[in-house]
């Protein structure tokens, strides 16, 4: 009985709202005592375990609010069917409440409390010293990992709430209630506290640089994955959103600590910079590389080597090029590549693609021509005409050959056609080369309420090649979710060095990335086809140059929606309107129309950060409520 009050009292000691009702039990086997979780091995790797089941399932489209709650994806609208929750979509439409919030990792989504999964990291850490069978590197490494949960956790919650409670030791069970009203930390301090237990983290001698036994520990964490995550925050807190930003400088706890330090630091973007190549290092001398297709696989031409290049930098599991994988839910990825596959076969209509996670027009036309430079720069390319049809011919790779289409998907780069689908585009899979036809009454389109792109375009880049479907089967190879890639790191590196004076570096960083896609360097395509052609000589250039590379690169990987933030674009970028293709005909012409589906409105300084549950604010009237709320 005293155990599980204890257990009570540990639940509620950081007064962030009241015990979820069914979270993941922390006792493993329901035996209620600590003693017992931490009698053996077992029992504690078990607790282990259930410290890294308070993950979120990042791979999941309807639970990573990056993928439909921002503006990469679109969907059809009201939902009758065809999702887990409805929360990321409300989000997106500008239905963010604050009595009863979406997508709350505050309280409790997906039966995940990140607080409780804090909370559940402290008592291992409390209890770990008390298994005597474990060998001192095996206690070493699973006290690492523990630690670099728990400062996930604050990384996690901090990106979406801002400036939050540090909770590095859970409260004793006799502190008084005024000790449990705890306050949220200045951005600054939460960053520092971040950073400083993944440092620890990184220089735990037990904890390996890599995994080496593939059977049983692939998706646990290893240096070069602290490392990354470190990098990751300090970069985010560097830019502007946090750095100089007086948007936030009237935020104050209720005993008048600042929260929002209003003064930019160049100093924080050194930090970055030297946080990123710490980790670019790392990963390097650990056989991490980016990632190319290995043509002793199968014998594909040019433009499908680059395309694989690209979209199995992603989709392939395991791969060079993966620092961390989330492998949350164990299928991680499965609901995801059925969210964005397209009926691709004529003759085999499978109901469990539903082609609903659809980019907008705008999406597509964020890609550049084949000369690497934006579509409103190349000086060579037809700006202008580009949503007049055109007729392709066997010279247009990527297209159906004699199939019409708008000028706009016409003589793109390869990511265009590696990430996106669109009516008479072809799908390279592994088990063949499909044709996409998504005109009314065409076996891609829209036949019914549901299983179709509302924009016309479908996200081609995460769907694994290996998916294999008929009438009734449907085979999907879910890999685990790329939390960190090195291409992620490199393009943040580059950022920094930019912000630091760093061009050439920069550069360097940002051509190893354009050379696997397929593109010639920075310099040399801005110079002979921009129509500002030394754009990338100054640093406010360079750093445009570098945004929507980065946007490229990592287009359908949560990177977007919280680059928009912290880079302060999303009042601008997050209000523009939402255009896709006239779905409903059936004819070149009337297809081929622009449409109008959604005007969506960033309200400033408001969305930036989640609201907290007015309920928590009741119980704990030290928490301060974030702007706009």
């Amino acid at each position: 009985m005293k155990a599980r009050v204890a257990m009570a009292l540990l639940c509620v000691s950081v007064m962030l709202g009241s015990c979820m009702k069914g979270f993941l039990d922390i006792v493993p086997d329901n035996v209620p005592t600590l003693d017992h979780a931490f009698a053996t091995r077992l029992e504690a790797e078990k607790y282990l375990f259930t410290c890294y089941a308070y993950l979120p399932k990042e791979g999941h489209p309807d639970i990573n609010p990056a993928f439909n709650s921002g503006d990469e994806a679109w969907t059809y609208w009201p939902m009758q069917q065809d999702f887990i929750a409805l929360d990321p979509y409300y989000i997106a439409r500008g239905i963010q409440n604050k009595a009863n919030p979406y997508l709350n990792y505050w309280d409790g989504y997906d039966q995940k409390s990140l607080w409780q999964g804090i909370r559940a990291c402290n008592i291992f850490l409390e209890n770990i010293d008390r298994v005597l069978e474990l060998q001192p590197y095996e206690k070493a490494r699973w006290k690492a990992e523990a630690k670099f949960l728990k400062a996930y956790f604050h990384w996690y919650l901090f990106r979406m709430y801002g400036p939050i409670p540090i909770v590095d030791k859970n409260l004793a069970i006799d502190a008084p209630p005024e000790a449990m009203k705890v306050y949220r930390q200045p951005v600054d301090s939460v960053v520092n506290y971040i950073v400083k237990v993944m440092d620890e983290v990184a220089a735990e001698e037990a904890l390996p640089a890599k995994i080496t036994s593939a059977s049983t520990e692939l998706g646990r964490i290893t240096k070069v994955a602290a490392l990354a995550i470190k990098a990751r925050a300090l970069a985010t807190v560097a830019s502007p959103l946090f750095n100089g930003n007086n948007d936030f400088a009237g935020m104050k706890n209720n005993n008048g600590q600042v929260l929002f330090n209003p003064q930019f630091d160049d100093q924080k973007w050194v930090r970055a910079a030297e946080a990123c190549k710490a980790a670019i290092d790392a990963a390097a001398s650990n056989g991490v590389k980016l990632y190319y297709f290995n043509s002793a696989v199968m014998q594909v031409d040019h433009f499908t080597q680059v395309e694989l290049n690209i979209r199995n930098a992603v989709g392939e599991k395991w791969n060079s090029e993966l620092i961390w994988g989330n492998t949350a839910g164990s299928i991680p990825t499965y609901w995801l590549q059925t969210y964005a596959c397209p009926q691709l076969d004529p003759n085999n209509f499978n109901i469990n693609l539903k082609a609903k996670l659809a980019p907008p027009m705008k999406i597509a036309e964020m890609f550049y021509t084949k000369n690497g430079v934006p579509i409103t720069e190349d000086k060579t390319w037809n700006h202008a005409g580009r949503f007049q049809l055109r007729t392709a011919t066997a010279l247009d790779s990527g297209i159906q050959e004699g199939y019409k289409t708008v000028g706009l998907h016409f003589e793109r780069e390869p990511r265009f056609y590696a990430d996106l689908a669109f009516d008479g585009s072809t799908w390279f899979m592994r088990n063949g080369t499909f044709n996409v036809q998504s005109k009314m009454d065409q076996y891609s389109g829209k036949k019914q309420s549901r299983i179709y792109s509302i924009t016309g375009y479908y996200t081609k880049k995460i769907v694994n090649w290996n998916l294999v479907f008929d009438k009734t089967n449907l085979t999907v190879e879910s890999y685990p979710w790329p939390v960190v890639r090195l291409g992620d790191l490199y393009l943040l590196y580059a950022e920094a060095l930019n912000e630091t004076g760093n061009r050439t570096e920069a550069l360097r960083y940002l051509n190893l990335i354009r050379e696997r896609a397929g593109l010639k360097s920075v310099e040399s395509s801005w110079t002979a086809y921009s129509s500002n052609p030394s754009k990338f000589t100054t640093k406010d250039g360079l750093r445009s140059i570098i945004q929507q590379e980065r946007h490229i690169e990592m287009a359908f990987e949560g990177s977007r929606f919280w680059d928009v933030r912290r880079w302060k674009t999303a009042p601008l970028e997050l209000s523009k309107a939402i255009y896709g293709w006239d779905i409903q005909q059936s004819t070149y012409e009337d297809y081929n129309r622009r449409v109008l589906l959604y005007s969506p409105q960033f309200i400033a300084p408001r969305d930036y950060f989640w609201p907290i549950a007015e309920a928590n604010l009741q119980v704990n009237p030290n928490l301060v409520q974030n702007p706009g709320w």
